[in-house]
């Protein structure tokens, strides 16, 4: 009988062994999943992690993937969405019906702002955003129709440590949901549930990556039906990762601890140093003294991340804020943050906080891996380029 080298190519008998370890997860990508018999297929269940049904709804990388965010963040549950915006929007759209109102920080991340304005809109779904520092402000615009409270910590860009606390209990004592967006604290500077929220979400993109190689985000509860809610409008909406980007997220937890660290402390000693430059008025950190909601940072934790915003004097133009960021050579310019490379971007703040409490230039950096000397010295030679004084006392 002529070779069937098709049918066997596809069917060929032979099975590794089983017992295989090494440092790393394995790999599993699939869409189809095989089962034995047809008693199997009609028995099993993906929802509690017992059995594999469909890619899209979970295999080994993932399922361990997903264990292991939830334990970081001292959850019960997690699911993974593509990115952390996909994150966002998956609570609201588990959460939120017409009718629903949701509350967002007025230096909310600005995507889950716009998804709000136009997708939210659409359904019936309004919003109102909230003075972070502001708790009993916060308490008396809880409504009716309030169901969900996004906490930001710290905000984005200007970076206001919210008063986590004072939130967190308003919206419990009017039994509002409350979603915190845990990015910038990594699971590793505080515990989201511990400080009482009932959701806590992370672009995984960021710290847990590492990398700036990949798009992923994170839902994480402690209450089941919670999690039943999420879940089931996750499985709907179709959403997935793939599997060699939840590879590349195992492979960079085991170094999280250590990179948060030394971007934390980096970030402070660039900061502090930024604070003594004579073309800048405000450093925008919440470990920072005089920093929006410091006193609240100091109430949940001793760490930060990498990350801070510092306002340049009004006297210059914004020709000249661009030309020192042109000039920077380390710092790239680039959105995102966490990853071993420092990057840089300019906001226009005035625009994004027209509330009048901000007057200067706003850029934002976020530290890498590089050696702080070498990172400093960069930014002693860009201020020169840009603005051509070098003033050592702060303004």
């Amino acid at each position: 009988m002529k070779r069937q080298t098709a049918t066997e190519l596809i069917h060929h008998p032979y099975r590794a062994p089983a017992g295989f370890e090494a440092p790393q997860t394995g790999v599993h990508k699939a869409s189809t999943v095989i089962f034995a018999h047809v008693a199997a297929l009609r028995a099993r269940d993906w929802r509690h992690k017992n059995g594999y049904t469909y890619g899209l709804h979970g295999t080994p990388t993932t399922f361990t993937l997903e264990e292991r965010i939830a334990s970081l963040e001292g959850a019960r549950h997690c699911v993974l969405a593509p990115s952390g915006l996909a994150a966002i929007a998956l609570v609201e759209m588990a959460l939120l019906e017409s009718g629903d109102e949701v509350l967002l920080p007025a230096n909310v991340y600005g995507p889950n702002r716009e998804f709000a304005r136009h997708e939210l809109a659409r359904w019936g779904i309004t919003h109102r955003l909230y003075d972070p520092l502001d708790a009993a402000g916060f308490e008396a615009l809880i409504g009716e129709r309030t169901r969900l409270v996004w906490i930001e910590v710290p905000g984005s860009v200007t970076m206001e440590f919210p008063d986590l606390a004072g939130l967190v209990a308003a919206a419990r004592r009017h039994g509002v949901t409350t979603a915190l967006d845990n990015t910038w604290g990594a699971g590793i500077a505080f515990d989201g549930f511990e400080q009482g929220a009932d959701i806590v979400m992370q672009a995984l993109t960021k710290y847990p990556s590492g990398g700036g190689d990949v798009l992923m985000g994170s839902v994480c509860t402690r209450d089941d039906a919670l999690h039943e809610k999420i879940l089931g409008c996750h499985m709907r909406l179709g959403l997935g990762v793939a599997a060699n980007d939840a590879e590349l997220v195992l492979r960079s937890l085991s170094s999280l601890p250590l990179r948060y660290a030394a971007q934390d402390a980096a970030g402070r000693e660039l900061a502090d140093w930024l604070a003594t430059r004579g073309q800048v008025t405000r450093v925008l950190h919440p470990a920072l003294n005089g920093a929006p909601g410091h006193a609240h940072w100091q109430a949940v934790t001793t760490r930060a991340a990498g990350l801070f915003s510092v306002l340049f004097s009004e006297r210059y133009s914004p020709a000249q804020v661009d030309r020192f960021v042109d000039a920077l050579k380390l710092f790239k310019i680039g959105y995102s943050w966490a990853g071993p490379t420092s990057l840089v971007v300019p906001y226009d703040v005035q625009a994004m906080r027209p509330d009048g409490h901000w007057r200067g230039h706003l850029v934002r950096f976020s530290i890498g891996l590089e050696e702080v000397e070498a990172l400093r010295a960069d930014l002693e030679q860009a201020l020169g380029v840009g603005f051509g004084d070098h003033g050592a006392a702060g303004g």
